[in-house]
């Protein structure tokens, strides 16, 4: 007569999805990768409101990211954090430095004035990869933690909380921001409308060290299934090739094409498929089959943001802080010290018909 433990001999040992606490551990990282995800998601979509916000030409997007269903975003962080969970910690660690290599590339070679708009398209497409690198980091830190899960549980907390916040925030912001903005009346509406051009900036920042941290993450979780030096060469080798022409394809259709929903399926096609072409030859059917999940999980991420790319491609979005120069300064002291230079040529004009 078969027993349970007989049945489970059967099924078979994924590395990254092995049966019992390691499987809710990697559950849980899922979690909070897909957590990390959507309090970006949140503050790109508060910062892209009071953009609209702040230009009326902008009213019918305004209205668009306006409308909520919190439904549809419970389901979305859920899908997220499922295909965070399968995709599994190698191919994680291959779609962190893809997409770090693919930035570094783009922020190197910016062109003069577009510097935001090409941030801001960077902070869209990197959610699935955002994802992948916490997931991914976490794996290696809590890797032969005495306390783990326990660790996980606190950590996901924490990220439950952030994202709650980051989610009132923006519902804060979707409802009062127009009222309380010009009424003087929230601190949150009021720090948002003086430094609104300010979060891409810190954005910028947070997302530079968690990208440092999963990458350092990665190629730790990578070179710790090689045996010897060699075996690692005949793996990284190849593969900076296929990154190095992945990046030359990804700057030549950004020249050509528009930043739109269609190119961006089109690219994580083309990037999901050289990642695939490569695995075929140096990797594992494990790596082809997380291939395959993280090619849906990008298309997922894109879904979710197809309101903001939309928005990005926009000619002149965001609109360009404002400044108070000096010219203008000269201009209001003219004007105001316009009244006391008048006043006593007109006192001399009435002392002089006076006198006459």
């Amino acid at each position: 007569m078969l027993s349970l433990p007989s049945l489970l001999s059967w099924l078979p040992g994924l590395p990254s999805l092995e049966w019992g606490s390691s499987l809710f551990n990697s559950l849980l990282q899922g979690l909070i990768g897909a957590l990390g995800v959507s309090v970006l998601n949140s503050l790109l979509k508060v910062y892209f409101f009071v953009a609209c916000v702040n230009d009326p030409r902008r009213q019918p997007q305004k209205q668009r990211l306006r409308t909520q269903w919190a439904s549809l975003e419970t389901v979305h962080l859920a899908g997220l954090g499922l295909f965070l969970t399968v995709v599994g910690a190698r191919v994680a660690a291959l779609v962190v430095l893809e997409f770090s290599l693919r930035a570094v590339s783009t922020l190197l070679s910016q062109g003069k004035g577009s510097e935001d708009k090409e941030r801001l398209q960077l902070y869209l497409l990197c959610q699935f990869s955002l994802g992948c690198g916490l997931s991914c980091g976490l794996n290696f830190l809590q890797e032969g933690a005495p306390h783990s899960t326990l660790n996980l549980l606190l950590s996901l907390g924490l990220a439950a909380l952030l994202a709650l916040a980051a989610r009132r925030l923006r519902s804060h912001v979707c409802s009062l921001y127009e009222l309380h903005s010009t009424q003087r009346y929230c601190g949150v509406c009021l720090g948002l409308l003086a430094g609104q051009h300010g979060l891409p900036r810190l954005l910028g920042r947070t997302l530079a060290v968690a990208f440092a941290v999963s990458d350092l993450a990665a190629v730790a979780l990578i070179n710790q299934d090689f045996l010897s030096t060699s075996e690692a060469m005949r793996f990284w080798m190849p593969l900076t090739i296929c990154y190095t022409l992945l990046v030359i394809y990804m700057q030549e259709e950004q020249r050509q094409q528009r930043f739109n929903l269609q190119s961006q399926v089109q690219t994580v096609l083309v990037r999901m498929g050289g990642l695939f072409i490569l695995l075929l030859t140096v990797g594992r059917w494990l790596d082809i089959l997380g291939i395959l999940v993280s090619l849906l999980g990008e298309l997922w991420c894109l879904a979710g943001v197809r309101i903001l790319i939309d928005l990005c491609q926009i000619q002149g979005f965001p609109s360009p802080r404002p400044t108070v120069t000096a010219s203008a300064s000269a201009t209001g002291a003219s004007t105001a010290t316009a009244p006391c230079q008048s006043q006593p040529s007109a006192a001399a004009l009435s002392r002089s018909t006076d006198s006459s």
